[in-house]
C-alpha cells in the first residue's frame, strides 16, 4: 500500500512540466531557423540579379537566374579549385584517420609508465589553434620546401587535427569490453591484428565521427592556404570564394552563387554521417 501511495502522490515527468516538450521544440525551430536561414537566403539570392538582390534580399527569385550558376560551372578556375580542395580533404583525412587511430589505440590500450600524463599533454594541443602558431608554422613550412604546394596545406592540418582525433578515438577504444581482447590474444592474435581485425570494425562510428569532422575542417579552411599557396592553379574553394568575390564586388547575386556551390560539399557531408558524429562523440555509452 505504501509503494502505490507513493506512486500516485508522485507526479508524473509529463504533469510536472506539461509544456516541457513544447519548450524543447521551440528551442529546436529557433536553432534550426537561425542556422538555415542563412543558407536559405543565399542560396535565394544565388538565383537573382543584382538589382533583385539590394531590393528584395528575402523575396523568391522572379526571375530566375539560372546563369549565376552556369557561369561558375563553366569555368575552368572552379573545377580546378574543387580539385585541388577534394585532394586536400582526401588526404588529410587519410593520415588523419591512421594515425589518430594508431595514437589512440597505444593510449587506451597498452599500458605504460606516464601514460596518462603523456595522454594529457598530448591534448594540450586542443588549446592552440592554427591562427595562433601560424608564423612558426609557415617557417617550418618554408624550410621543408612546403610552400606553395597542397602538402603544405595537408601536413599542418593533420598536425593541428590530431589532439581531438586521438581524444574521440581513445574514448571509444576504451569503450571496447577488455574480454574481446583478451579473447583474441588467449586464440594467438597479435596486438596489430586484434587493432585491425577486431577494434577497427567496432569503432567504425568514431572513425566516421573523426573522418566527416576532418573533411569539413579540411573543406572550409582558409587561413592556411591564404597563407602558404601563392599560384592560383593551386587555390582551393576558399580561396576561390575571396577571388570570385573581388572580381564580382557588386553583383552579389553571382558571389552568393559561387558561395553556395562552395559549401555543398560540406553540407553532404554531414548529412550522410550524421548518425555517426553523434554515436562517435559519445563514445562513453558503449561502456558496460
Amino acid at each position: 500500500m505504501n509503494r502505490m501511495a507513493t506512486r500516485v502522490d508522485q507526479p508524473s515527468s509529463r504533469s510536472r512540466s506539461p509544456l516541457g516538450g513544447f519548450g524543447k521544440l521551440l528551442v529546436c525551430l529557433v536553432a534550426a531557423f537561425l542556422v538555415l536561414a542563412p543558407l536559405g537566403v543565399a542560396v535565394l539570392n544565388g538565383l537573382k540579379s543584382k538589382g533583385q538582390v539590394m531590393n528584395r534580399p528575402f523575396s523568391i527569385p522572379d526571375p530566375v537566374l539560372w546563369s549565376n550558376y552556369t557561369v561558375i560551372l563553366r569555368s575552368h578556375a572552379f573545377w580546378r579549385q574543387l580539385a585541388n580542395s577534394t585532394l586536400v580533404m582526401l588526404a588529410t583525412t587519410f593520415l588523419v584517420l591512421a594515425l589518430a587511430s594508431a595514437a589512440a589505440f597505444v593510449f587506451a590500450r597498452m599500458p605504460f609508465r606516464g601514460r596518462e600524463f603523456l595522454f594529457t599533454f598530448y591534448v594540450i594541443g586542443l588549446l592552440f589553434p592554427l591562427a595562433v602558431a601560424i608564423l612558426p608554422v609557415y617557417l617550418l613550412i618554408r624550410e621543408l620546401g612546403l610552400v606553395d604546394t597542397l602538402w603544405g596545406i595537408i601536413l599542418p592540418q593533420v598536425a593541428f587535427l590530431m589532439p581531438l582525433s586521438v581524444l574521440i578515438l581513445r574514448n571509444f577504444f576504451l569503450g571496447i569490453p577488455n574480454e574481446l581482447e583478451d579473447a583474441a590474444y588467449v586464440d594467438g592474435a597479435t596486438a596489430f591484428q586484434f587493432f585491425t581485425r577486431i577494434l577497427l570494425p567496432l569503432a567504425r562510428p568514431g572513425l566516421a565521427a573523426v573522418a566527416v569532422l576532418t573533411m569539413v575542417y579540411s573543406w572550409n579552411n582558409f587561413f592556411l592556404p591564404l597563407v602558404v599557396l601563392n599560384s592560383e592553379k593551386r587555390w582551393t574553394l576558399p580561396l576561390g570564394v575571396m577571388q570570385y568575390s573581388g572580381q564580382y564586388s557588386s553583383d552579389w547575386g553571382a558571389i552568393l552563387a559561387f558561395l553556395t556551390l562552395a559549401m555543398t560539399p560540406a553540407i553532404v557531408f554531414y548529412l550522410f554521417a550524421e548518425r555517426q558524429i553523434i554515436a562517435g562523440l559519445t563514445a562513453g555509452s558503449l561502456k558496460g
